[in-house]
């Protein structure tokens, strides 16, 4: 395969950071392998990133995925919305047009589309893995053709409570194969109230980067391999101390103003133990430059070592 954003349109006053003089002086260079996600704790993802956020409320759902396809219009993408119930595309087209000021224009474009779930997933009410993947293959070719630096997709899982759950567990890990190497993001979106908890860690396995959002509120997500744990009580504690770690990420801790966007995002990985080289490969980034963000975060919440920052947060 080749809900009202907090006031997003109001002017914001920005706490400086207690930068270097040096690194303040130096203009930013985007770098065009990074993408604008939208998603505040996100921040900027590589091509190929895999996302996936758990929705609490139908307003979190369109706050997280307007924002999303809000930054791609604007990062020239075509944009791909699959909606299934209890989502209408009426509903689906209104959210958008509420927060983006030109999408009729852009809708016209063709620049975004909104498809059926159930219709671009079971043609003919069969599931075909291979066709799917090859049909977001020739949509992206078809973009990239039209000029677009790439595309982005946003899917809203409607098979939880069906019997192609397995099947589209399989899918979802496959995508996250073909999205390699392709300039293509895409955001996987369910539902908190219709995921059991086991429906919760197969999700997350198959996604590089999980987050929930509750009452406009943010947690992580990220769990580890299971399949590198050998008992069920080894995994649980690992996820116990996983997420409790992560949890706390999602709320203020002291120092977090002084953060980046990007920062925190280092920070998580920091946390969950990756390595330098890991944490650049999942972020799209170079292993040095995981390190300098390493050494700015510690500077800046006073940490002697890796090790005194993570006793630090987790004491908090």
């Amino acid at each position: 395969m080749t809900g009202t954003k907090p006031n997003r349109k109001r002017s914001r006053s920005v706490r400086p950071s207690r930068r270097s003089t040096a690194e303040s002086a130096a203009p930013r260079v985007p770098d065009p392998l990074l993408r604008k996600t939208g998603i505040r704790v996100v921040g900027e993802m590589p091509w190929g990133a895999h996302i996936c956020v758990f929705y609490e409320a139908q307003e979190d759902l369109f706050d997280t995925v307007v924002a999303y396809f809000e930054a791609g219009l604007e990062s020239n993408e075509f944009c791909v919305w699959t909606i299934s119930e209890p989502i209408t595309e009426e509903e689906a087209r209104n959210a958008l047009r509420r927060d983006i000021v030109d999408f009729d224009r852009r809708l016209a474009a063709g620049q975004i589309e909104i498809l059926q779930g159930r219709e671009w997933y079971l043609k003919g009410g069969q599931f075909d893995l291979k066709r799917i993947i090859g049909d977001w293959g020739e949509k992206l070719r078809g973009a990239l053709a039209k000029g677009y630096e790439g595309m982005r997709v946003s899917s809203n899982a409607f098979w939880l409570a069906t019997n192609h759950w397995k099947e589209f567990c399989a899918y979802e890990h496959e995508l996250d194969r073909a999205l390699v190497g392709e300039k293509m993001i895409v955001l996987s979106t369910y539902s908190l109230r219709a995921s059991r908890a086991a429906d919760i860690l197969d999700v997350t396995r198959a996604h590089q980067f999980s987050l929930a959002r509750r009452n406009r509120d943010w947690e992580f997500l990220e769990i580890p391999d299971l399949k590198r744990v050998k008992q069920a009580k080894q995994a649980k504690q690992e996820i116990d101390k996983l997420n409790g770690a992560l949890a706390i990420l999602s709320k203020p801790f002291t120092g977090h103003e002084l953060l980046t966007p990007r920062e925190r995002v280092a920070l998580a990985y920091v946390v969950r133990g990756a390595t330098s080289k890991e944490a650049g490969r999942m972020l799209g980034i170079s292993a040095r430059t995981v390190e300098f963000h390493r050494a700015n975060i510690m500077k800046k919440l006073g940490a002697k070592n890796t090790v005194d920052l993570v006793r630090g947060l987790l004491s908090a």
